[in-house]
């Protein structure tokens, strides 16, 4: 099931992988090569770690060869990272053009490899990636909220269709030509965070790429008082869900804000 393999020419019995497999089902005993006995196979959490942490690339599992793996070089350094974190900027101003499409897919296939508790892997990526799909989605919601009865709404979307028929104001979409849902079912571990986490990768390496963001509250407010429109994003039913806009903005920020005093820091034992 895993195939699990080791080249013993390549090995250097180490022991990296015996102690680095979160299952701890790696036997590697003397001068023999690493293993796992087949009773063990399902307890893999299928993470990979051993491919990742052997130094001579002499491991594969899951039928992955390691020479295909990115070697971790030239990752940023702090300074850098600081100053994304300081200059991070929701954007509420898009150009009306579509991302690139081999951009958007290159961003999708790396959000697969963010981390999701017990490694269960199962987030689904439903995008908006056409301008037009975008727009027919925004003109049905609209109507939708323009038909929606007193209450059924949160008060502050009340005025929202009438502001976007009457005077063009998007106070929903924001203009944004693209959108992503991350969802997740409701029996994983942890889908609330799975979910989230994931937007939170898909912010860095879409800002990273030159594009903008911002975080898409409104749409589950919408989708969750006004479930009929779930169909209109492809959205299971029961999925646990968060949305992100994102685009090729029409602002550009010069320079960081200032609110490190706006962290609570609490010490433990002291």
């Amino acid at each position: 099931m895993l195939q699990f393999a080791v080249n013993s020419e390549q090995c250097t019995r180490c022991g990296l992988c015996v102690r680095d497999c979160p299952a701890q089902i790696i036997r590697q005993e003397g001068a023999t090569v690493p293993r796992i006995e087949p009773d063990q196979e399902p307890l893999c959490y299928q993470c990979q770690h051993c491919l990742a942490v052997c130094p001579t690339a002499a491991l594969s599992i899951l039928g992955r060869n390691p020479l295909d793996s990115l070697p971790l070089t030239g990752l940023p350094v702090l300074d850098q990272v600081e100053r994304y974190v300081r200059g991070r900027r929701s954007i509420r101003q898009y150009r009306d053009e579509n991302v690139d499409p081999s951009l958007l897919q290159r961003l999708l296939t790396t959000l697969a490899n963010v981390p999701t508790g017990v490694n269960r892997r199962e987030l689904t990526f439903t995008v908006i990636d056409d301008r037009a799909v975008m727009q027919e989605i925004r003109t049905k919601v609209y109507k939708a909220l323009a038909k929606a009865q007193t209450g059924q709404v949160p008060e502050y979307l009340n005025t929202a269709a009438t502001a976007y028929f009457s005077q063009g104001i998007d106070r929903v979409f924001r203009g944004a030509p693209h959108a992503l849902i991350v969802s997740a079912p409701p029996d994983a571990p942890c889908p609330s965070q799975d979910v989230v986490l994931a937007l939170a990768y898909f912010e860095f390496l879409a800002q990273c790429a030159g594009l903008g963001t911002v975080w898409w509250g409104m749409i589950r407010s919408i989708l969750e008082a006004l479930p009929e429109l779930k169909p209109l994003v492809n959205l299971p039913a029961d999925h646990v869900y968060y949305a992100m806009l994102f685009g090729v903005p029409a602002v550009h920020f010069a320079r960081t804000v200032q609110r490190d005093d706006a962290a609570v820091i609490r010490r433990v034992g002291r």
